[in-house]
């Protein structure tokens, strides 16, 4: 058995310690909300606006530009890979964010992710997929990477003083607040970020494009950018639908959407369709998922079988199809359904001079020449500076070339070696810099030819401060120094479009439902609320209707499947729908409780079926208190496929009936005590507001109301003429007993 281990002493706590640190536990101190949000909440979102989510002008995050930096440090510019774990332990000295989060924004950063239009980091490993979404990327102890051949653009001259540098979070080493970016790289690669209550959406543009429009704008600040500029170009390729009104929106706002559809080809001799590149937006995965769901449910029965055939080559999903399938409308269909076309939204948030700023493309074009501008006069001041120097030094050089002789004797016969520099300077006329630099030089180097050669570059020296001094005085030197390097990069990088320009696929992409079959059927609508579809065949076999007990047919009409149905509730709504939508069924069963199929809110009931195959008529709305309102049927009629419409009739009384009314006619109206009127709906004018309340029809005594509304046929009534007006309202006239014979059960 093995010994217990004995039990550690713990330190004892001074009495009371326990006490005072749950001193204020509990305690409840009240601050006014504003308050908690400005201590609290806003320093938290401010962080995340300027220091976390949106781009710069120099187009990277915080994130990427730590990453990035650190791996120029590393000297990954040039030479062998290095693991990728090294690179994410070196940037945790700048970005103080755990591991995996900075070894994914390296990973989004790579050339084998494929996330970017042309990427920063040369990968090697695997990297995952951007269009993928299970294609996870592998560890960062197995993969390798280096900077890309275009981070020279980024880094170039960024030793020289053309950007500001910080100290890091612990303040033991500088990292640059920006990249001097020799390209407009905002626009270059995409760039998502979701801040607090705001977000930033970059989608990337061709970088010859890009370039090309850069120059031209700096050129011409009228510059027309969509004709140089012709549309953004996604890594993954597809194709652009042309939309110059949004297009034109984006460049001069930051704000609209790029609608991008997938390219694909057919197999003629496997009758498949093969997918090669999809929109930016969605995955593989979604695609095939969104596919089977369409299949299973009906919409798509074209589709025998989808696989994910994505390899070593690329991207690629095929759908075999079924015999007969026009390969073409399928896809028509869809890009209509699934996210084989989808809208890139755009909203250009940048943060300019530290504020968030919606930027259109041609506006964030100018502000990067501005901040291109000021790199280039930085380094230009730089090198200035760095020449000056050296001018200065040979300048007291070209002193000593007098008398060499006299040089050496000054050293030699100076007792103190701190009175050398003092003793050259009285000697020859210079100042203290020029004097130790004279001092340091070697014993060997003091002689004529060493100091001609050095002192022959004074004047080409002199030459080139001049032309400096000249740069920084004339901004048309600087511009063309920029233009100068946007040729330069465009020449070395510049690539051809991935993604394709459709200028003629707006009205496929908008393409109408597939019309249902058209055939005569017999629609039947109970009073409870049931509805049935009965071809004439199945009718003729068996005509006796199944009801539940209590109920009966309210609505036993001809048509035809592609009728439109409206069924007007007890809640002044309408629910429109197509005799298409309901299945065939049989006389001898109940058929489908239209409430439930049309998703009706509870309790919510029909009181009114209209089947028609055009948006022509009127409905007839007779209210309780003696108004009547006839609504022209095309108030009901829209352009888009809305499933219903609410405020279908007015709701300032109680309705007693409605009917649809194809054409004028007469109607008998009874109220409560027996009076009885037939109107003819001629004499009412009809509304194209649903909502009217109408006019009134019958003059009602008191108490009384409208009890029954039924359309008037010749010998419903004896002498009809007693129950007609000239004018409206009317009272109607009560119904004498030879009046009504044996029409009486019509009313009852």
């Amino acid at each position: 058995m093995a010994p217990k281990k004995k039990k550690t002493e713990q330190p004892k706590r001074p009495a009371g310690s326990i006490a005072a640190e749950f001193e204020n536990a509990g305690i409840v101190v009240e601050q006014p909300i504003t308050e908690t949000l400005e201590t609290n909440y806003m320093p938290y979102a401010m962080s995340v606006i300027i220091s976390r989510a949106i781009p710069e002008i120099d187009g990277f995050k915080p994130a990427h530009r730590k990453l990035l930096y650190t791996m120029y440090k590393m000297g990954l510019l040039s030479g062998n890979r290095t693991k990728s774990a090294n690179i994410v332990g070196q940037t945790m000295k700048l970005n103080p964010h755990g591991d995996a989060a900075i070894y994914e924004t390296m990973v989004r950063l790579s050339r084998g992710n494929q996330t970017l239009l042309h990427p920063y980091v040369d990968s090697k490993g695997n990297f995952g997929k951007a269009y993928s979404r299970d294609m996870a990327y592998a560890a960062s102890r197995y993969t390798e990477a280096k900077l890309d051949s275009i981070c020279q653009e980024l880094f170039a001259d960024i030793d020289k003083d053309t950007v500001d540098f910080v100290d890091n979070y612990d303040g033991t080493m500088k990292e640059p607040t920006l990249f001097p970016v020799r390209f407009p790289s905002i626009l270059f690669n995409a760039n998502i970020g979701i801040a607090v209550g705001m977000a930033s959406s970059i989608c990337p543009f061709n970088l010859e494009e890009l370039c090309d429009t850069t120059i031209a704008l700096m050129k011409n600040p009228k510059h027309d950018l969509l004709s140089t500029l012709q549309a953004p170009d996604f890594p993954g390729g597809g194709y652009i639908l042309h939309n110059e009104a949004e297009l034109r929106k984006i460049y001069e706002t930051g704000r609209g959407g790029v609608r991008v559809r997938a390219r694909y080809n057919f197999d003629k001799s496997s009758n498949c369709i093969e997918i090669t590149e999809i929109p930016p937006t969605t995955t593989t995965e979604v695609v095939i998922d969104k596919i089977i769901e369409l299949a299973k449910s009906g919409k798509v029965k074209e589709v025998a079988d989808i696989r994910d055939e994505t390899d070593l080559s690329g991207l690629k999903i095929a759908v075999d199809l079924k015999r007969g399938t026009d390969p073409d409308k399928l896809m028509l269909k869809l890009f209509r359904l699934t996210p084989l076309e989808d809208t890139m939204s755009c909203n250009f948030n940048v943060l300019i001079g530290g504020y968030p700023r919606v930027l259109g493309a041609r506006e964030l074009l100018e502000e990067w020449i501005a901040f291109r501008q000021e790199c280039v006069k930085r380094r230009v001041y730089y090198d200035l500076n760095k020449k000056k120097e050296k001018l200065h030094l040979l300048l007291g050089l070209s002193r000593i070339l007098l008398d060499i002789d006299k040089a050496i004797r000054i050293v030699r016969e100076t007792e103190e070696e701190s009175e050398v520099v003092m003793n050259l300077m009285i000697g020859f006329g210079i100042d203290e810099v020029q004097a130790e630099y004279v001092a340091e030089i070697k014993l060997r180097h003091l002689n004529r030819e060493y100091i001609l050669k050095r002192t022959e570059e004074t004047e080409s020296l002199k030459e080139e401060i001049a032309e400096m001094e000249g740069i920084l005085s004339d901004p048309k030197k600087v511009q063309a120094i920029i233009i100068g390097e946007l040729k330069d990069v465009k020449k070395k990088f510049g690539q051809p479009r991935r993604s394709m320009i459709l200028y003629d696929a707006v009205e496929a992409a908008s393409e109408e439902k597939e019309e249902a079959p058209d055939y005569p059927v017999h629609l039947f609508f109970s009073r409870e609320g049931y509805f049935k579809k009965i071809t004439p065949q199945s009718l003729r076999m068996s005509s006796e209707q199944k009801l539940k007990e209590g109920d009966g047919i309210a609505l036993a009409v001809e048509s035809t499947n592609r009728a439109h149905l409206l069924f007007f509730t007890d809640r002044q709504q309408v629910y429109k729908a197509h005799a298409s939508d309901f299945d065939d069924t049989k006389a001898s069963v109940l058929g489908e409780f239209v409430p439930a199929k049309l998703g009706m809110d509870e309790g919510e009931k029909v009181i009114c079926c209209v089947p028609l195959q055009e948006y022509t008529g009127y409905m007839l709305f007779f209210y309780r208190g003696g108004k009547v309102g006839k609504v022209e049927m095309a108030s009901y009629e829209t352009k888009t496929n809305r499933k219903k419409l609410t405020g279908a009739y007015s709701e300032k009384d109680e309705l007693a009936a409605a009917y649809y009314a194809p054409s004028d006619g007469e109607y008998l109206m009874r109220a409560t005590g027996g009076r009885t009127l037939i109107v003819h709906t001629g004499a009412i004018n009809p509304k194209q507001a649903r909502n009217t309340q109408g006019v009134a029809v019958m003059t009602l005594k008191k108490n009384a109301v409208v009890d029954t509304v039924q359309p008037f046929a010749e010998g419903m009534i004896n002498n009809a003429h007693r129950f007609r007006t000239k004018s409206l309202p009317a009272a109607g006239a009560i119904p004498k007993a030879d009046d009504l014979g044996e029409q009486m059960s019509l009313l009852d």
